[in-house]
């Protein structure tokens, strides 16, 4: 009897250490990637704050701060429909049915083009002053960020083939191949802003502009790297075009099915946060410029969620693709206590530099104040976030999304808009209370889907 329950006891070690190789070998590359990515956006960041009129360069971050709100909306409608297809993708690698998935990747691209990244791409470049208008753009944003919007527009179209394919690749758990290929071009995209930004090597100096070429080009760059990837057929992930394109009425279906409730919680969240930009952007060009930095190095604090919750949406789509829920929920549980762990360290080192942190983006001693009160309120948020964030991706990769866009309509409409709206023009607490709100926010959002992770109810999500 002894030796049977050591036998246990050892087959629940070896899990154990099993599930953190499965969890690491994804997420690995994934918070490379993300970390490295966002790193690159803040030297971005970095380099308009250095331009040497301080009014352009404080009203060139504002550009790319307005720019991204709208940006963000399209690519978050993106995203949800790719959660779909990586959950698909997930179920049918477990289920080792993976004849099926050349189709579900057609199915994706082309729903992606077509409804969404043709027609947005469109409207931004048509209406860009009027979208910056409608942020609350004053005259000195609107002037140097009106071609930034318009290039960047065009760029949206390349970036949105490039998630289709990314989340493809992930439900297979291939991790690695788009972390090299979007580190590569982000390098190039550093280098060419730097160029194009300042006017380097007898190249006219573009400021914001030059920014929004480079940005793009990268994402043009990405994607004929990845088309010749999916060509060569060297992951499960391919494009053979063996078999005419045909729609399948069930793939139709589930991705309806899991990215109706994923558009609807990113809508939220975007608008959510479309509002909340503009409740900042009232206080002015110098707080907003201060809110933008905060958000930049926020950026950086969301690589841990994100990257363990895109190995959780992997592998828990994985798990219950083989039948084996228990699994899934193991995945799960270690996704977020390495991920919190590694949000925390960063939480403390927010805390502790805040000041120096804002620093490297400005000699503004305003700037600098009014930001690092808001970034030791952004290192309270980490741990909630964190978890937030993993076990939310657990839920997708079920294929379980209507309670990630409750905790969103909740937390992001219901509650960071309206606290932000009467700390800011009510109480008058300027940018802290703003970001007060976001806490709040984040510990409620935590709340809702610990709440629904913890009742099991996500294993029995059922996928055609």
């Amino acid at each position: 009897m002894a030796k049977h329950l050591d036998f246990k006891k050892s087959n629940r070690t070896l899990l154990l250490t099993n599930t953190q190789r499965d969890v690491l070998r994804i997420a690995w590359p994934v918070l490379v990637e993300l970390f490295l990515g966002s790193l690159f956006g803040m030297i971005d960041m970095i380099m308009l704050g250095r331009i040497a009129d301080p009014a352009i360069a404080a009203a060139s971050i504002s550009a790319v701060g307005m720019t991204n709100q709208p940006l963000f909306i399209g690519l978050s409608l993106v995203q949800a429909l790719n959660i779909g297809g990586t959950a698909i993708i997930a179920r049918y690698v477990g289920a080792k049915q993976t004849d099926k998935v050349e189709n579900v990747l057609q199915h994706i691209i082309l729903l992606t083009l077509i409804l969404l990244a043709i027609p947005l791409s469109l409207f931004g470049v048509f209406f860009a002053d009027s979208i910056l208008g409608f942020m609350g753009a004053q005259t000195d944003t609107l002037t140097v960020g009106r071609g930034y919007f318009k290039i960047i527009s065009i760029g949206f179209l390349f970036q949105s083939f490039n998630f289709a394919i990314s989340a493809a690749l992930r439900g297979a758990g291939n991790t690695k191949t788009t972390m090299r290929i979007n580190l590569s071009v982000n390098l190039i995209n550093v280098i060419g802003n730097a160029i194009l930004i300042y006017g380097l090597l007898g190249v006219p100096a573009l400021g914001v502009t030059g920014a929004g070429i480079s940005t793009a080009f990268s994402q043009f760059l990405a994607s004929i790297i990845l088309i010749i990837y999916l060509i060569r057929g060297k992951s499960i992930i391919r494009l053979t075009f063996k078999e005419r394109f045909k729609f399948d009425k069930d793939i139709l279906y589930n991705l309806i099915k899991i990215g109706v409730p994923a558009s609807l919680e990113q809508m939220a969240l975007r608008i959510g946060l479309l509002l909340f930009a503009k409740i900042v952007a009232g206080l002015g060009t110098v707080i907003f410029a201060a809110h933008q930095i905060c958000l930049s190095i926020l950026g950086l604090s969301f690589n841990p969620g994100q990257a363990f919750g895109i190995a959780t949406s992997s592998l828990v789509g994985q798990g219950l693709g083989a039948k084996d829920p228990e699994r899934a929920e193991a995945y799960a549980k270690e996704s977020r206590r390495i991920g919190s762990l590694i949000s925390s360290l960063m939480a403390f080192l927010f805390f502790v530099f805040s000041p120096q942190l804002i620093s490297l983006y400005t000699n503004d001693p305003e700037i600098i104040q009014k930001a690092s009160v808001a970034l030791k309120i952004i290192a309270l948020v980490q741990p909630f976030q964190s978890s937030q964030l993993i076990l939310a991706g657990g839920l997708r990769g079920a294929g379980d999304t209507f309670w990630p866009l409750i905790s969103t309509f909740i937390g992001v409409l219901g509650i960071r808009v309206i606290l932000a709206y009467i700390f800011v023009n009510l109480l008058n607490l300027g940018l802290p209370g703003a970001w007060m709100g976001v806490f709040v926010d984040q510990f409620v959002r935590w709340g809702i889907i610990y709440i629904r992770f913890k009742s099991g109810k996500w294993k029995t999500v059922t996928i055609r």
